[in-house]
C-alpha cells in the first residue's frame, strides 16, 4: 500500500468510492450494452434505459474521464475496453460486476458490523439466495478462477493425478484447467444444490461433459466420496469459523487416497494479520457478509492440516500473488 504523505493523498483514498459507484451504476443500467451498435446521445440512452435524461447525461459524462466512454459533440461511444469487457453477450463480458453491486450493499453496513462483531446485513445463506445473486456470484468467481487457474495448474504436480475433487468448485474453472494440464484427469465438482445447475452450464459450455461430474451437498455435513488423488479447496476457508475449517480439512483427508494432495487456495495472512493487504481487507468483507468468516494465518491452516494427519505441509506462492497450502495424506 502506498504511504499517506498528505491530506490530498488521504482524501483521494476517501473519495475513491465515487468511481466505483459510477461504474457499478452504469453496469446496472446497461449503459455499455446500449451503446454496442455505435454512438448515441444521452437522450437516446435515457429513453432506452428508462432513466432521467439530465441524470443519465451527467452519469455518462463522468464515465468519460474514467476511461469507459468517449464523447464527441453530444454523442457517446464505448472505449476499446468497455467494448471488450462491458457489453453483455460478449465472451469476455465481466458479468461478475453484479456481485460487486451486492458487495457494495453489504459493505455499507461495516460500521454496524464492527459494533456487533458479525454481519448485520441479514443476508440469507448462499444456498438460499435468489438466482440473480447466485449467477452473479458464480460469474465473478469464474472470472477470478480463469485468471488464477493457469498459474495454479503450472505450480502443482498433476502428473500422477487421476481423480480430482473440487470442493465448492462453482463454475469448475480450476478443474477445467487441471484437465487441460493432464487430460487423464476426471473431476468431481462439489457444491450446493442451488449452484449445481449453474455448474452444469459451465461444464457443457467448456466441453467437459465427458470428464467432469457434479455432486450436490453441504461440505460441512455431506459425504464427498473416496479415492481422490487431489482435493482442491479454493476460496472456501474464509467463509467458515476455525472449528468448521478443522471439520472440513478432516473430511478432505478422509476423501483422499494415501499419498493424495490437499490444496487450499486462499488469502494466507501473516501472524499479525496486516499482510497481504488484500487479505486484511477481505477479512472485513467476511465480517460484513458472513456470520463467522475470516482470513487465516499460515500457522492456523497448517495446524488444521497437521491435526488431520497431513504430512509434508508447505506453502506455495505464485508470481501473480496466489497463496496455497499443500499437504500430503
Amino acid at each position: 500500500m502506498k504511504e499517506i504523505n498528505s491530506p490530498g493523498d488521504f482524501m483521494e483514498m476517501v473519495n475513491a468510492f465515487r468511481i466505483s459507484r459510477i461504474i457499478l451504476t452504469a453496469h446496472e443500467l446497461n449503459i455499455f450494452s446500449l451503446l454496442k451498435n455505435g454512438p448515441l446521445p444521452s437522450l437516446a440512452i435515457a429513453k432506452a434505459a428508462g432513466t432521467d435524461e439530465r441524470a443519465t447525461d451527467r452519469l455518462m459524462n463522468a464515465l468519460v474521464p474514467i476511461g469507459l466512454l468517449k464523447k464527441s459533440g453530444s454523442q457517446f461511444s464505448n472505449t476499446d475496453f468497455s467494448t471488450r469487457f462491458m457489453i453483455k453477450g460478449q465472451p469476455t463480458f465481466m458479468g461478475g460486476l453484479g456481485h460487486q453491486v451486492h458487495l457494495w450493499n453489504t459493505w455499507s453496513t461495516l460500521t454496524e458490523a464492527v459494533r456487533a462483531g458479525t454481519s448485520v446485513a441479514m443476508t440469507k445463506p448462499i444456498g438460499e439466495r435468489d438466482d440473480d445473486w447466485l449467477e452473479s456470484f458464480i460469474a465473478a468467481m469464474h472470472s477470478r478462477g480463469l485468471q488464477q487457474a493457469k498459474e495454479i495448474a503450472a505450480v502443482l504436480d498433476l502428473s500422477g493425478t487421476k481423480r480430482v475433487l473440487d470442493v465448492g468448485g462453482g463454475s469448475g474453472a480450476f478443474t477445467f484447467e487441471f484437465i487441460r494440464e493432464n487430460p487423464s484427469i476426471t473431476g468431481t465438482i462439489f457444491d450446493l444444490p442451488s449452484v449445481i445447475p449453474i455448474t452444469k452450464q459451465y461444464i457443457s459450455h467448456e466441453g467437459f461433459d465427458a470428464s467432469v461430474v457434479t455432486l450436490a451437498g453441504d461440505y460441512l455435513t455431506d459425504k464427498f466420496g473416496y479415492d481422490y488423488d487431489l482435493v482442491f479447496v479454493s476460496a472456501i476457508i474464509h467463509i467458515n469459523s476455525p472449528e468448521e475449517n478443522m471439520l472440513l480439512v478432516n473430511k478432505c483427508a478422509e476423501a483422499l487416497n494415501p499419498g493424495g494432495q490437499l490444496v487450499i487456495l486462499d488469502h494466507i495472512m501473516t501472524d499479525d494479520r496486516t499482510s497481504p493487504a488484500v487479505g486484511a481487507f477481505f477479512a472485513l468483507n467476511m465480517l460484513v457478509g458472513t456470520e463467522k468468516g475470516d482470513t487465516y494465518t499460515e500457522k492456523e491452516i497448517k495446524s488444521w492440516m497437521q491435526n488431520a494427519g497431513f504430512k509434508y505441509i508447505r506453502r506455495r506462492d505464485t508470481p501473480q500473488g496466489s497463496n496455497m497450502m499443500i499437504g500430503i495424506r
